[in-house]
């Protein structure tokens, strides 16, 4: 890792002097090789991680789609000035690259990840070091060979594969500006928040959550069911806007009638490996991932909740051993209080919890520690608008089962879900990695 610094140190001074478009002519030609490699750099993400090769190849394309915004650098780091704001003074600003960024990737999505911010450190003149997680680190490793096929300046990017003494050292070492983090809240709250604030580094800290989703009873049931199903159990769950609290509003008779035609659609999903194409859920990626979610569902009982639909044992297409395979499940007859409905499982299981009005689920979601994202599916735009209004997270759908925001605009989060300033994605990325130098001058 020492050797990654001192390269990327090396190569700022001269990266940063570089005008903005020349910097933009490589991150053409990353876009390129990204388009050229796409379908393998998904293949190698779903035999690493597990997902289906539909949401590594959707991963793929998002992460591309961050060097598309990125090449909007010239535009997106443009300041702006006061002439005479004194008789014969003028003031520019100017937005400044700060240095070397430390990039430090979760397992989950592990080549969109690092595309959520290399590319604006890059374009707006800073040097990266990207460090994957251990759990797969070969699809990170296919990113850095592709970085590699456009000749970047050596240093500009780097690539370090290790664990925890990896990590210390960009949250240490004074040469590195800022860190950039998506993992659990206890990691980004204790350990990058607390570092960083000790080094006086800038970070960004994406961390876990609990993500609702509200169902009112006008809602387009059929429309409702097919959305919400990739919500809670595409990649297994092992995503941080996978919904995991299915909130419905409403009678009994309409709760009934919903919950046959999810628990009837929930069955069908097959359970194999990623790249057969029959396939609709993968495994967990670890075997510890497994446990952790078999250990909750058995919370789940012993607090009383219902597994109406039980996957703990489920069939697999295929010949492949059970050791990292989960069916999806779905838990009835939670109550708010329950842990299965208050901390993060991370695995392909719904609970279901019942409310008597949107204001009833509207201070249930605002109850969680966590505020990354929440949905509502309804026809009311009344109630759709009060509920973006009321609900404490950042990133908000309405009949949207995924509330992720394009790379347009920055991934958010709030409470426990998020640490920092400055999110990921978009304008709010170029602010987070440049500083903002402000210049007064008279001349006689």
């Amino acid at each position: 890792m020492k050797d990654a610094i001192q390269a990327a140190k090396d190569a700022f001074p001269a990266w940063r002097a570089k005008p903005p478009l020349e910097r933009l002519r490589y991150l053409v030609k990353w876009k390129t090789a990204m388009d050229k490699h796409n379908d393998e750099i998904s293949r190698i993400e779903t035999m690493e991680h597990g997902k289906i090769i539909d949401e590594a190849t959707k991963g793929t394309e998002r992460a591309i789609e961050n060097i598309e915004v990125a090449l909007g650098t010239p535009s997106l780091m443009m300041g702006y000035n006061i002439k005479d704001i004194e008789p014969g003074v003028d003031t520019v600003l100017s937005y400044e690259p700060l240095g070397i960024f430390g990039i430090i990737s979760p397992f989950n999505f592990p080549s969109m990840v690092p595309l959520w911010y290399a590319p604006y450190a890059i374009a707006s003149g800073n040097c990266v070091i990207v460090k994957p997680s251990p759990l797969d680190p070969i699809c990170a490793n296919k990113l850095s060979e592709v970085v590699d096929e456009i000749e970047l300046p050596p240093g500009v990017y780097n690539h370090v594969n290790g664990d925890v003494d990896a990590a210390l050292e960009l949250l240490e070492n004074p040469d590195i500006k800022g860190i950039c983090f998506v993992g659990s809240t206890q990691v980004g709250r204790d350990v990058i928040a607390k570092k960083c604030g000790e080094t006086g580094k800038r970070y960004i800290a994406q961390c876990s959550a609990k993500n609702p989703l509200v169902v009112l009873p006008d809602t387009n049931i059929t429309e409702t069911v097919t959305n919400i199903l990739p919500s809670f159990f595409g990649n297994t769950g092992q995503r941080c806007l996978s919904a995991a609290n299915f909130v419905v509003v409403g009678g009994d008779e309409f709760y009934k009638e919903l919950m046959d035609k999810v628990v009837a659609a929930v069955s069908q999903i097959r359970v194999g490996y990623g790249l057969d194409q029959t396939v609709n859920m993968g495994p967990m990626q670890s075997v510890a991932g497994k446990e952790r979610v078999l250990s909750y569902i058995e919370k789940g009982l012993g607090e009383g909740a219902t597994l109406r639909l039980d996957g703990r044992k489920p069939e697999i297409v295929g010949d492949y051993p059970d050791t990292c395979f989960l069916g999806p499940n779905i838990f009835e007859d939670v109550a708010p209080d329950m842990t299965i409905a208050r901390e993060e499982i991370f695995g392909p299981v719904m609970s279901v919890l019942r409310f008597g009005d949107l204001d009833e689920a509207i201070d249930f979601v605002n109850s969680s520690n966590y505020g990354n994202g929440a949905c509502i599916f309804t026809t009311n735009g009344k109630a759709a608008r009060e509920f973006n209004h009321k609900v404490d997270t950042d990133n908000v759908g309405v009949n949207i089962g995924i509330p992720c925001p394009l790379c347009l605009f920055p991934f958010g989060g709030t409470k426990d879900s998020f640490f920092g300033i400055m999110h990921g994605q978009g304008q709010e990325a170029m602010r987070f990695f440049t500083d903002s130098k402000i210049l007064t001058q008279r001349w006689f």
